[in-house]
């Protein structure tokens, strides 16, 4: 189980570290599938580990990265559309 935490580590750090050097965008999908999957792996050892307040911080983490991910396809959809 640790292993998945260290993992959530490395691709919520690696999302952060390509947006800082403008590699990637904060509209980008793969900025926003890093954090989504970053933060499903700490909440998976959170909870394991009966740490609550870190599990309900990244789970909000991770619902902020779907619904942006989720307004991203929804505008690109629309866009598709016209």
């Amino acid at each position: 189980m640790t292993s998945i935490g260290w993992l959530g580590v490395v691709l919520c750090t690696v999302g952060y570290l390509l947006l800082s050097m403008k590699v990637i965008k904060a509209e980008s999908r793969s900025f926003q599938l890093l954090n989504i999957l970053g933060g499903l792996c700490l909440v998976t050892t959170a909870v394991e580990s009966n740490d609550m307040p870190n599990a309900v911080a990244n789970l909000l983490w991770m619902f902020i990265g779907v619904y942006a991910l989720g307004r991203q396809l929804r505008t690109q959809g629309a866009v598709k559309t016209d």
